[in-house]
């Protein structure tokens, strides 16, 4: 049966000669595998695989059985095109970073409307901010962590859990200030952290989550961020 849907690409896969496999997030199903067939074909002159760039919005028509783990495609469009996430080093770091969190912790095969709409506010104020996103990846991180059900209710909880597993991690009062704003403000709120501080707290929240995802193993994009955001 045919369904409309929204839906955030995550990643693909090669499959076959021309075709790709391609997970999407999507508003009603909540995370799917679409096969995708001729779009790496000489002939395709669509540029249709661009559509399956990390992060990328979605309007689709698709064939949906509850019965089956791969499904097909019978229309995809973007209404959203990037103007600035896949160039500008800052905001594809973050993106790349945000989009493998997703790929390692969303796995629910059914519809969060609230979740998606997190994830498509985070992803629209990305491409359109044009200062003080910095710390965008922080509170997409400790929000996220609510939505999936183990985010802290406040400061000395998040502290408390990293003691317990021997983490490191060193917060003073403005720290602790800052996240409370990361963790109960919308994402675009200005939080003031030093280089340093906004380091601690990504290895720290990365920490977080290895505690409540076993296997989370390693985030190949953390180091790039660090390097581009602290």
């Amino acid at each position: 049966m045919l369904h409309k849907t929204r839906g955030i690409t995550l990643s693909y896969i090669r499959y076959r000669e021309s075709s790709i496999i391609a997970r999407v997030y999507t508003e009603d199903f909540g995370l799917q595998s679409y096969i995708v067939n001729g779009v790496r074909s000489a002939k395709n002159k669509t540029n249709k695989i661009a559509l399956f760039q990390p992060l990328t919005l979605l309007d689709m028509v698709v064939y949906y059985r509850d019965d089956r783990d791969l499904h097909r495609l019978s229309e995809v469009k973007t209404p959203y095109p990037f103007q600035h996430i896949p160039f500008e080093v800052a905001k594809s770091s973050m993106a790349l970073f945000m989009t493998e969190i997703l790929s390692k912790t969303l796995k629910e095969e059914s519809g969060n409307p609230q979740l998606f709409r997190f994830l498509l506010t985070s992803i629209v104020y990305l491409e359109e901010a044009t200062e003080q996103y910095e710390n965008l990846h922080l509170a997409f991180l400790l929000q996220l962590a609510a939505y999936l059900g183990f985010g802290p209710e406040n400061a000395q909880e998040f502290e408390n859990q990293l003691r317990e597993r021997s983490v490191p991690y060193m917060a003073d009062d403005a720290m602790n200030d800052a996240l409370t704003t990361l963790m109960s403000q919308p994402v675009d709120t200005p939080v003031r952290l030093t280089r340093t501080q906004r380091a601690d707290l990504l290895d720290a929240l990365v920490s977080y989550y290895r505690i409540h995802f076993d296997n989370l193993g390693e985030v190949k994009s953390l180091p790039v961020l660090r390097e581009v955001l602290g």
